[in-house]
Protein backbone atom coordinates (compact mmCIF):
# COMPACT_ATOMS: atom_id res chain seq x y z
CA UNK A 1 0.00 0.00 0.00
CA UNK A 2 1.50 3.32 -1.07
CA UNK A 3 0.07 6.54 0.40
CA UNK A 4 -3.23 4.90 1.32
CA UNK A 5 -3.93 3.49 -2.17
CA UNK A 6 -4.16 -0.27 -2.47
CA UNK A 7 -3.34 -2.10 -5.67
CA UNK A 8 -6.52 -3.19 -7.38
CA UNK A 9 -7.07 -6.82 -8.25
CA UNK A 10 -7.10 -8.09 -11.81
CA UNK A 11 -10.12 -10.13 -10.79
CA UNK A 12 -13.53 -8.89 -9.75
CA UNK A 13 -15.50 -10.43 -6.91
CA UNK A 14 -17.60 -12.54 -9.27
CA UNK A 15 -14.51 -14.17 -10.75
CA UNK A 16 -13.10 -14.82 -7.28
CA UNK A 17 -16.35 -16.40 -6.08
CA UNK A 18 -16.48 -18.54 -9.24
CA UNK A 19 -12.95 -19.84 -8.60
CA UNK A 20 -13.79 -20.69 -5.00
CA UNK A 21 -17.01 -22.46 -6.06
CA UNK A 22 -15.03 -24.52 -8.58
CA UNK A 23 -12.68 -25.59 -5.79
CA UNK A 24 -15.61 -26.45 -3.52
CA UNK A 25 -17.04 -28.45 -6.44
CA UNK A 26 -13.97 -30.68 -6.46
CA UNK A 27 -11.52 -29.00 -8.83
CA UNK A 28 -7.94 -28.96 -7.59
CA UNK A 29 -6.57 -25.66 -6.31
CA UNK A 30 -3.38 -26.18 -8.32
CA UNK A 31 -5.37 -26.25 -11.56
CA UNK A 32 -7.35 -23.14 -10.65
CA UNK A 33 -4.29 -21.06 -9.71
CA UNK A 34 -2.47 -22.16 -12.86
CA UNK A 35 -5.41 -21.15 -15.05
CA UNK A 36 -5.80 -17.78 -13.30
CA UNK A 37 -2.07 -17.08 -13.09
CA UNK A 38 -2.06 -16.48 -9.34
CA UNK A 39 -0.19 -17.99 -6.42
CA UNK A 40 -1.69 -20.58 -4.12
CA UNK A 41 -1.30 -18.09 -1.28
CA UNK A 42 -3.50 -15.61 -3.11
CA UNK A 43 -6.12 -18.26 -3.77
CA UNK A 44 -6.24 -19.35 -0.14
CA UNK A 45 -6.47 -15.73 1.02
CA UNK A 46 -9.44 -15.32 -1.30
CA UNK A 47 -10.94 -18.51 0.09
CA UNK A 48 -10.43 -17.32 3.66
CA UNK A 49 -12.01 -13.93 2.94
CA UNK A 50 -14.79 -14.88 0.51
CA UNK A 51 -15.43 -18.57 1.26
CA UNK A 52 -19.11 -19.38 1.68
CA UNK A 53 -20.24 -16.05 0.23
CA UNK A 54 -22.37 -15.29 -2.77
CA UNK A 55 -21.59 -12.40 -5.13
CA UNK A 56 -24.26 -10.23 -3.47
CA UNK A 57 -22.66 -10.86 -0.06
CA UNK A 58 -19.30 -9.73 -1.40
CA UNK A 59 -20.82 -6.53 -2.78
CA UNK A 60 -22.43 -5.84 0.60
CA UNK A 61 -19.08 -6.51 2.34
CA UNK A 62 -17.30 -4.06 0.02
CA UNK A 63 -19.98 -1.41 0.61
CA UNK A 64 -19.67 -1.83 4.38
CA UNK A 65 -15.87 -1.61 4.21
CA UNK A 66 -16.10 1.63 2.20
CA UNK A 67 -18.63 3.11 4.63
CA UNK A 68 -16.49 2.08 7.60
CA UNK A 69 -13.38 3.75 6.17
CA UNK A 70 -15.39 6.91 5.39
CA UNK A 71 -16.72 7.05 8.95
CA UNK A 72 -13.23 6.51 10.40
CA UNK A 73 -11.91 9.45 8.33
CA UNK A 74 -14.87 11.59 9.42
CA UNK A 75 -14.22 10.76 13.08
CA UNK A 76 -10.51 11.54 12.75
CA UNK A 77 -11.28 14.87 11.06
CA UNK A 78 -13.79 15.77 13.78
CA UNK A 79 -11.32 14.95 16.56
CA UNK A 80 -8.64 17.02 14.81
CA UNK A 81 -11.05 19.96 14.39
CA UNK A 82 -11.93 19.78 18.08
CA UNK A 83 -8.26 19.84 19.08
CA UNK A 84 -7.57 22.80 16.77
CA UNK A 85 -10.50 24.75 18.21
CA UNK A 86 -9.36 23.95 21.74
CA UNK A 87 -5.86 25.24 20.96
CA UNK A 88 -7.22 28.37 19.27
CA UNK A 89 -9.45 29.41 22.21
CA UNK A 90 -7.76 32.49 23.65
CA UNK A 91 -6.61 32.47 27.26
CA UNK A 92 -8.77 35.53 27.93
CA UNK A 93 -11.88 33.59 27.03
CA UNK A 94 -10.89 30.81 29.40
CA UNK A 95 -10.24 33.35 32.17
CA UNK A 96 -13.57 35.08 31.48
CA UNK A 97 -15.35 31.74 31.69
CA UNK A 98 -13.61 31.03 34.99
CA UNK A 99 -14.73 34.39 36.44
CA UNK A 100 -18.33 33.73 35.40
CA UNK A 101 -18.54 30.32 37.02
CA UNK A 102 -16.40 31.16 40.04
CA UNK A 103 -14.16 28.18 39.45
CA UNK A 104 -12.36 26.32 36.74
CA UNK A 105 -14.64 24.56 34.31
CA UNK A 106 -15.42 21.00 35.34
CA UNK A 107 -15.03 18.11 32.98
CA UNK A 108 -18.59 16.89 33.30
CA UNK A 109 -18.36 16.10 37.03
CA UNK A 110 -20.70 17.64 39.59
CA UNK A 111 -19.30 18.69 42.92
CA UNK A 112 -20.87 16.97 45.89
CA UNK A 113 -21.17 18.72 49.23
CA UNK A 114 -19.54 16.95 52.16
CA UNK A 115 -21.44 16.08 55.33
CA UNK A 116 -22.50 19.11 57.29
CA UNK A 117 -22.24 21.50 54.33
CA UNK A 118 -25.21 23.03 52.63
CA UNK A 119 -25.23 22.72 48.87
Amino acid sequence: MIFGVMKTSRFNEGQIIKAIKEHEGGRKAEDIVRDLGISQGTFYKWKQKYGGMEASDVKRLKDLELENSRLKRLLADTILDKEILKDMAPVEFKEHRKSLTGSTPSKGFKTVASKGENP
